[in-house]
């Protein structure tokens, strides 16, 4: 039988499973171990989706100095959730 790749973690992924975490342990339905197994989980999930947000403000930052002349341009969220140059 053939092993299947380990793809890496997508952001939307890991948000997904935080997603389900977050709505499991806010039912309070399961209790004290496997709450603090899934918020373990959970913390995992929060630095694996910062370090995945870091790389890509790493790659716009490059590809802004690239692009802009060698001038660094700030990316900031709008109120609906576009990036927006500030």
């Amino acid at each position: 039988m053939a092993k299947k790749e380990d793809k890496p973690m997508t952001f939307e992924d890991a948000m997904g499973q935080l997603e389900k975490i977050v709505e499991q342990i806010a039912g309070g339905k399961i209790g004290l171990e496997e709450t603090m197994d899934r918020y373990e989980h959970g913390m995992e999930l929060v630095k694996k989706c910062r370090s995945i947000l870091e790389r890509a403000e790493q790659r716009i930052q490059v590809l802004s100095e690239s692009g802009g002349g060698g001038q660094v341009v700030a990316l900031e969220p709008s109120q609906d959730g576009r990036v927006e140059q500030s």
